[in-house]
């Protein structure tokens, strides 16, 4: 049974022709009607996916603490703007917060705090999560809105749902993966004929099998260069967290998630988030690009760990009992383990900033 929105893109397709991987993308998660983000909370156990501050408060406390070093670096400037963009249940910013405002009374007490989120629904939840924080908060529509000043920002999970683009190797060259419909129409992925700048891919693209995908995101890149060029104007850092690879590379990483589990892309269009791999080397190229200095990137664990999530979490776990301290050491193992499909090695941290600065636990280039 095809869900509505799948009904709503064949219908676009049998009028137009195929379109887009990029179209496809934002169809499923922005359609103003049946957009996965437009109808749903998708965050939680109830929800389809589960994301790094749902799983722990350890999480954002360690980015609280991150974010104060990041601070105390830059000098300890007043006036500052304490930012996430799709905050998610607000779970993130509450743990951010307490931890600064016990670590950094003074920042705390000194700087305002941004939410940058469209979901009328999720302001409502974040609202009620961030408690006594919330009357701090102003919610802003886009990042451009957020007032003049230095910048401490987050963003978790942000990139991976912004729309890529895809091209297929064939046998005349890269060309644009497109969606249309098969001889029982049904969606399915097809070729079409815009090409791609040979200079956009690694060097050896013309030695990789005819099927190969290679996959570029203008969007994410665009939405890297404006906090940017923000940055840099105001100066800050920003920190990025996300599910994705190092070094440019080639493959399909488009996955849709349905109830905690994986599901084909094309499947139940509206009802399964969609995403895919971040590409970090370009997000710091487009960060490069807009003025700003890389002061790393790790591994999540790496990141964790450095910056003592165990010796925080064997803390949280003293005189608890037996089994809180189990659960708590799992969630660690969670958050920071490294192994198969752990969100340790899965996920990678960008940290960028207006200064170069030596900011733990990155380690400086020699």
């Amino acid at each position: 049974m095809p869900t509505p929105l799948a009904r709503k893109i064949k219908a676009l397709i049998r009028t137009n022709g195929p379109i887009s991987v990029t179209d496809y993308f934002a169809l499923c998660l922005a359609d103003p009607e049946h957009g996965y983000y437009r109808t749903r909370d998708p965050f939680g156990r109830a929800g389809d996916f589960v994301t790094a501050p749902e799983v722990s408060q350890l999480f954002g406390e360690m980015l609280g603490i991150f974010l104060v070093h990041a601070w105390q670096k830059h000098g300890g400037p007043s006036e500052v703007r304490i930012a996430e963009i799709g905050p998610g249940r607000g779970t993130m910013m509450a743990d951010m917060l307490r931890v600064i405002a016990k670590l950094a009374p003074q920042l705390y007490d000194s700087a305002t705090i941004h939410l940058i989120e469209t979901s009328p629904k999720l302001r409502t939840i974040q609202h009620e999560t961030l408690g006594t924080h919330a009357s701090r908060v102003t919610w802003h529509d886009s990042f451009e809105e957020l007032p003049d000043g230095f910048v401490l920002l987050a963003a978790n999970e942000l990139f991976d749902a912004i729309p890529i683009r895809q091209f297929i190797k064939t046998t005349a060259g890269f060309r644009e993966r497109l969606v249309g419909l098969d001889a029982e129409d049904e969606l399915t992925f097809a070729a079409g004929v815009a090409s791609l700048d040979p200079a956009l891919m690694p060097e050896h693209h013309k030695s990789v099998p005819n099927g190969t995908i290679f996959e570029i995101a203008p969007a994410r890149e665009a939405v890297m260069a404006t906090i940017g060029e923000r940055i840099a104007r105001f100066g800050g850092t920003a920190l990025v967290i996300d599910y994705g690879h190092f070094v440019t590379g080639f493959g399909d990483t488009l996955q849709a998630v349905l109830k905690h589990d994986f599901d084909p892309p094309l499947a139940h269009p509206g009802e399964a988030d969609l995403t895919s791999h971040v590409d970090f080397e370009r997000l710091a190229g487009a960060a490069l690009s807009a003025g700003l200095h890389v002061h790393g990137m790790l591994h999540q664990g790496d990141f964790l760990v450095g910056l003592g999530i165990g010796e925080r979490a064997s803390a949280l776990g003293r005189h608890r009992d037996e089994a809180t301290q189990q659960s708590i050491l799992a969630d660690v193992d969670r958050l920071a383990g490294s192994g198969a499909g752990k969100m340790g090695d899965l996920f990678k941290v960008l940290a960028v900033g207006s200064t170069q600065l030596a900011l733990s636990p990155f380690r400086q280039p020699d």
